[in-house]
Order: structure tokens, then C-alpha cells, then sequence
């Protein structure tokens, strides 16, 4: 998608938001990711000292400060930080902030906020009163510590893109990412959630970010699920269908790099995106060797369904588990490449001298997991049998883990408290 071949003519950059004269420029820089121009003039007061002399603000620096702070350090990102960046998907109804410390460092993500209303459909804004949420690429140049919604930042609809594409005479205007959760056009999160927003966005300006941005997409393009709407949607709206492109285009320049494209405007409006997308690493081939099938073993003795007392690992039901959670980690190892997790049930023979064996996985796991399973089951210690009218009787027990990824979760395992159950 890089335009590597576009001709020079047909695209002029001009550095900065605000020097702008739209009837004559060909092509304006939205926001650059070296952010370079938002560092040049420091700010003559203390911008969040400011955002403090309001009563509302006030309070909720004192509740929330020390808070977002810590949630920082748990999370290993630097406060206070420099930068940030905000990016919002409209049919996903989610609100991401990113922030870095460093100009040249990736950005890293803080926090995924849920957007609590939405209006319109997917698509641009393009006139007062259509109720739609922009689309497009924008940055925050409003605060508002006295908002009708809580507290509110706003953007700068309509952009350069906007005053050639959309109704010259009434665009519309006065969109803000507020509290209060309801909407016309807006980006509505819960005002808990806007209080914290609003602290870091006072923060970054405070450290000298003059613009930060706020891209809009209309999906998270690596949803499926979401991918598949917008592809109906553009089936009736077709004249969308390039804009949307250049807004995956950045989409996918920012996740391969965690790093903001250049954005433009050429003569007729349309977004330009200048950023090559990084091909995606090689996918390491796990080499998967051939096995001979395992001998089925079946047990040829009487097996009893109903007992008495049921056999007793060494150690009792505490043995067991102990037991149980040892495979269970040892086999997160053999997990498929993409496999995260799985729920595996075995069952075994405990025979009428407490020996185990004739194990089988009937559910769940995979070949290489299968056959160590097996192997682990039928090398258990021997068992305290079972009694069925003061006899020693042979029983086929069953046991379900559950095997995680050490990194996921801790493991954990599942079926009866007590142990294995026994198969009747």
C-alpha cells in the first residue's frame, strides 16, 4: 500500500496543523509520528496546576492521581510519560490509550476503555445533524473541566479532510470524547473512566504534547467478527470503500510498529498514508515428527461398577491432587504452537491389587501430549485397591485437567474434588 511511486506533484507537505489555508494547499500533515514540531515551544504555565484552580478537576486529581500513578509502575510503563495517543474503533466500542516516554521508543498500551453509547453507523461525518461519529484522524485541542458530560475533551472536527469533503456550509462540529455515557455524536465513556483519561491527557500536554492524536476507525481490523460487518456495510456504501483503506493502512502501520504514520490530505480531501508496513516475521514451522500408533491396551478382568470404598492414592486425596497439578504443568509444554489451553479427560485402571494401568486420553490434548499423559498415569505408584464385600475389586476411574500456558494463567484443575471419579 506504500505509495512509493506517487508522483512528487501530486502532494505537498506542510509541517504543523494550524498553517493551514485549505483552498490553496494540496496536501496537509495531519500528524507526524516523529513529533518533532509538539516539542518546540515549552509551556509558558503549568497546564495541570491550571486544570486544577477548577472545582471539579480538583477533586479528581486528589481521588485519582496516586491511582493512575501506580497503575503505571504495575504496569512498567514510566510516569510521568510524554506521549500519548489515543485510537477509537466505532463498531467495537472501544477507546485504547497508548503513551511512551520517549520520542523514538514504540508506543505501549495503558488501558482499553469501553465506549458506553454510539450514534450513526460506520462511515465519516459529514454534515450537522447526521448524528455519526467522525472517522478519520484527529487530535485533542479542547479541554473542558466544566462539561455538561462530566468533563469532556474535544477534537478538531471538522479536520482539514473534512472541510473539502463534507457540507461546506454546515459540517458540523463540537465532538468530544465526555463522561455522562450518552451520545449524538460523540465518544462517550463512564465518567469514572473520563476522569482518568482526562488527568493523562492534562499530564501529556502538561509535558509539552501540544497535539495528541485520536484516530477513528470504524473497526478494529483484526477482528473477524468486525471485518466481516464492514465488508457488508461497504456492499451499499462503495464510495467509502478507499478511505477505509487508507485508514487500515494506518491501522496496520501502528500495529507493526507501534509507531504513527505520517498522515496527509491530498488536493480532494482523501486521507494519504506514507508508511511502509513491515512484513510479518516468518512463522517458525514446528517440525512435527511422524509417531507409530500407540498399542491400544485394554484391560481383560472383571471390572466392578459399583464398590464399596474406592482405591486411595498414596498419600489420599491430597496426594492426588498434588499428583494432578504436577502433570498438569509438566504438559503445558506440549501445547500446540496456538494452543493456550486445554481441558484433557483420562481414564485408567486401578486393578484389584492397587496397580495402575491401561490408561486412555478420551478427550482432549494432542499426540505428543497423549502418549506423556499415558505414560505418567500408568507409572503412578501403586494404590490402596478398591473393596467390594471385603474384596479387593478392580475399578475404571476418570480424571479431567485443565493445561495452561504457565505464561496465561495460573494451572489449574477440574473434575471431582475428591480425586479421581469412578466410571459406572
Amino acid at each position: 500500500m506504500y505509495r512509493n511511486n506517487r508522483s512528487k506533484n501530486t502532494l505537498s507537505l506542510i509541517v504543523g496543523f494550524y498553517q493551514m489555508k485549505y483552498a490553496l494547499i494540496v496536501a496537509v500533515v495531519l500528524f507526524s509520528g516523529s513529533h518533532a514540531w509538539s516539542q518546540t515551544t515549552a509551556p509558558t504555565f503549568n497546564f495541570v496546576e491550571y486544570q486544577k484552580t477548577f472545582p471539579r478537576t480538583s477533586d479528581v486529581w486528589k481521588r485519582k492521581e496516586d491511582t493512575l500513578m501506580k497503575q503505571f509502575l504495575e504496569k512498567g510503563l514510566a510516569w510521568p510519560f510524554r506521549y500519548m495517543y489515543l485510537r477509537s474503533f466505532k463498531y467495537d466500542s472501544q477507546l485504547e490509550v497508548w503513551v511512551k516516554h520517549e520520542q523514538n521508543e514504540p508506543f505501549k498500551l495503558f488501558k482499553t476503555y469501553k465506549v458506553c453509547a454510539l450514534a450513526g453507523t460506520l462511515g465519516p461525518k459529514r454534515m450537522q445533524g447526521d448524528y455519526q461519529v467522525p472517522e478519520g484522524f484527529y487530535y485533542i485541542n479542547e479541554f473542558k473541566p466544566n462539561s455538561q458530560y462530566h468533563l469532556s475533551l474535544g477534537l478538531n472536527y471538522p479536520n482539514p479532510s473534512d472541510r473539502i469533503l463534507s457540507d461546506s456550509l454546515s459540517p458540523g462540529g463540537d465532538i468530544y470524547i465526555h463522561g455522562s455515557c450518552v451520545t449524538t455524536g460523540c465518544i462517550p465513556i463512564t465518567d469514572t473512566q473520563i476522569e482518568e483519561l482526562y488527568i493523562l491527557a492534562a499530564n501529556a500536554r502538561a509535558q509539552g504534547q501540544d497535539f495528541i492524536p485520536v484516530h477513528i476507525f470504524p473497526i478494529q481490523f483484526k477482528n473477524q467478527r468486525s471485518s466481516d460487518y464492514l465488508a457488508r456495510h461497504m456492499k451499499d456504501f462503495p464510495e467509502y470503500g478507499p478511505m477505509t483503506e487508507e485508514l487500515k493502512h494506518a491501522y496496520l502501520y501502528f500495529e507493526a510498529t507501534k509507531r504513527l504514520p505520517v498522515v496527509m490530505v491530498a488536493k480532494k480531501g482523501n486521507y494519504v498514508i506514507e508508511g511502509v508496513i513491515p512484513p510479518a516475521p516468518e512463522k517458525v514451522v514446528k517440525e512435527v515428527k511422524k509417531r507409530d500408533p500407540r498399542p491400544v491396551k485394554e484391560f481383560t478382568g472383571e471390572i466392578v461398577a459399583v464398590v464399596n470404598k474406592l482405591p486411595v492414592f498414596p498419600g489420599g486425596n491430597p496426594g492426588f491432587q498434588t499428583f494432578i497439578d504436577k502433570i498438569s504443568h509438566e504438559m503445558a509444554q506440549y501445547l500446540e504452537e496456538d494452543q493456550k489451553k486445554a481441558y484433557v479427560m483420562v481414564e485408567f485402571v486401578i486393578d484389584k491389587n492397587g496397580k495402575p494401568g491401561y490408561t486412555k486420553v478420551i478427550k482432549g490434548g494432542n499426540d505428543e501430549m497423549n502418549d506423556r499423559l499415558i505414560d505418567a498415569f500408568d507409572k503412578m505408584p501403586d494404590w490402596v485397591p478398591a473393596i467390594r464385600q471385603e474384596m479387593n475389586v478392580a475399578v475404571r476411574l476418570k480424571q479431567s485437567l485443565y493445561i495452561e500456558r504457565v505464561e496465561a494463567a495460573a494451572t489449574k484443575t477440574t473434575g471431582s474434588s475428591g480425586g479421581a471419579t469412578a466410571n459406572n
